[in-house]
């Protein structure tokens, strides 16, 4: 047998780098709680607030099924249950052993690659499960970063259809006051114009219609009178508008405020008559939230457009999804620029894509309706106290959401320090004092909820 060939010297730029354990630099050495604290305030921009940092947030230690781990004592609690679901995307809490494996086995294979000229098994996988459980003939999905940047999306469909089947002077949104719909620029000209911060660009945003908001209540009957009105903004500005876009039966951020279904399904027919397509952000309701998987099913209705996020990954990564329907994606195609103008650089991520996968067979396997009907029933009990409160308006309930409303708008340090101290974590804003807690929680950590939810609204 001959000799095997020795191999030849690897040349100079072929040799291997210095180990990269070896020659890394060593850790820096763990923060204290006050070094945190510290470094956050001048360094770290939180949402909605000032730069440099005027409050001390609750530094998080680690998290585990319905709770966080505080890095310190903090009103007595160094675990609190999170009645936020880290605003409502956590709904099978934390380190769920499925959605663990699942980041792992991914991150085996790849974290990331781009989504242009190339395609991978989750998000394939991910589209698939998407179109097959949305409404209607929601078929065709656009996968990006974030529930703003899936309204962004939503609205450039939607003005790139009109374009490209002719009518390019329909190019303005109908919306209804209340509504929230994302920090970004499209998103936020469709926001509540008086609340919030969005007044403050008014004049350069772009101007849209304003209907007034529905009236409230899940269960009331409609208002004719609200109908009429409704349908005469809609036929004033029909020649003009691309779509209205709302968030169904839900108001969220703009106020947690619920409406009868009655009032979708009067938007359908609207738009159907006169010519407008229809866009529903259920980036907050989606998954199961108010009780169906969709709040739109509430209503029996189907957009042509429909934007989903938060929940979609279980609350590990950010994603979110805009679909559409056949007739939106044929219109765009029709045009002088037949691809929708729009590609952001981790569109379709796998890691997040698996996690979505893996979230929804969660979601599905189980009996996730008899689930939120639970929580529902716990909140209903637990909350009804507050209706008695000096300074409470009233108390809603819909699916796994709680809300309890002040005639004033919450003092939030206060409520906030009323909350851990029963264990819990909450965030309120302007006048309410709510909960959407992860479906995963048991009966008696919906008591603690519901508790901490009465005494923030008794010292908020």
């Amino acid at each position: 047998m001959p000799e095997p060939t020795a191999a030849a010297p690897a040349s100079p730029s072929a040799r291997p780098g210095p180990d990269p354990v070896a020659g890394a630099p060593a850790p820096d050495p763990p923060l204290t709680v006050a070094e945190l604290r510290e470094l956050d305030r001048r360094h770290v921009w939180h949402p909605y607030g000032p730069m440099p940092g005027t409050a001390d947030p609750l530094v998080v230690e680690s998290a585990s099924g319905v709770r966080l781990r505080l890095a310190e004592e903090t009103y007595g609690q160094r675990e609190v249950v999170d009645g936020m679901s880290s605003w409502w995307s956590a709904i099978h809490g934390y380190r769920h052993p499925a959605l663990d494996e699942a980041a792992r086995d991914q991150l085996g294979r790849m974290s990331h690659v781009m989504f242009g000229g190339l395609t991978h098994e989750p998000a394939v996988r991910l589209a698939r499960r998407l179109a097959g459980i949305a409404p209607g003939d929601l078929e065709h999905v656009f996968l990006s970063d974030s529930g703003s940047v899936a309204v962004e999306v939503a609205v450039k469909m939607c003005l790139q259809y009109w374009r490209s089947t002719g009518r390019p002077a329909k190019r303005r949104l109908l919306t209804w006051r209340g509504g929230y719909h994302g920090d970004t620029w499209h998103p936020m000209s469709v926001c509540d114009p008086e609340g919030g911060m969005h007044h403050l660009w008014s004049g350069t945003l772009p101007r849209q219609v304003f209907a007034d908001a529905p009236p409230e209540g899940f269960d009331a009957p409609p208002d004719a009178a609200y109908l009429r009105g409704l349908r005469e903004t809609v036929a004033r500005h029909a020649d003009e508008l691309a779509a209205v876009i709302v968030e169904p039966v839900v108001q969220g951020a703009g106020g947690m405020r619920f409406h009868s279904p009655a009032y979708v399904r009067a938007l359908r027919e609207l738009c159907d008559e006169y010519g407008v397509l229809l866009i529903l952000d259920e980036i907050a309701t989606g998954f199961g939230r108010t009780g169906t998987l969709f709040a739109a099913e509430h209503a029996g209705v189907v957009p042509d457009v429909l934007c989903l996020g938060k929940a979609l990954t279980g609350g590990y990564l950010s994603m979110a999804a805009t679909l559409c329907s056949p007739r939106v994606a044929e219109g765009i195609a029709r045009g002088s620029v037949p691809v929708l103008a729009h590609g952001p650089t981790f569109m379709g991520n796998p890691l997040a894509a698996a996690l979505a996968n893996a979230s929804l067979d969660l979601l599905l396997s189980r009996d996730w309706a008899a689930g939120v009907r639970r929580i529902e029933a716990g909140l209903r009990s637990g909350l009804a106290p507050a209706a008695a409160l000096p300074g409470v308006r009233e108390v809603r309930v819909l699916g796994a959401i709680g809300v309890v409303r002040l005639d004033h708008d919450v003092d939030l340090a206060a409520a906030t320090r009323a909350a851990v101290r029963e264990g819990v974590w909450l965030r309120p804003f302007r006048d309410a004092v709510y909960t959407m807690p992860p479906y995963v929680t048991g009966d008696a950590d919906v008591a603690r909820i519901c508790a901490a939810v009465c005494a923030a609204a008794r010292e908020g």
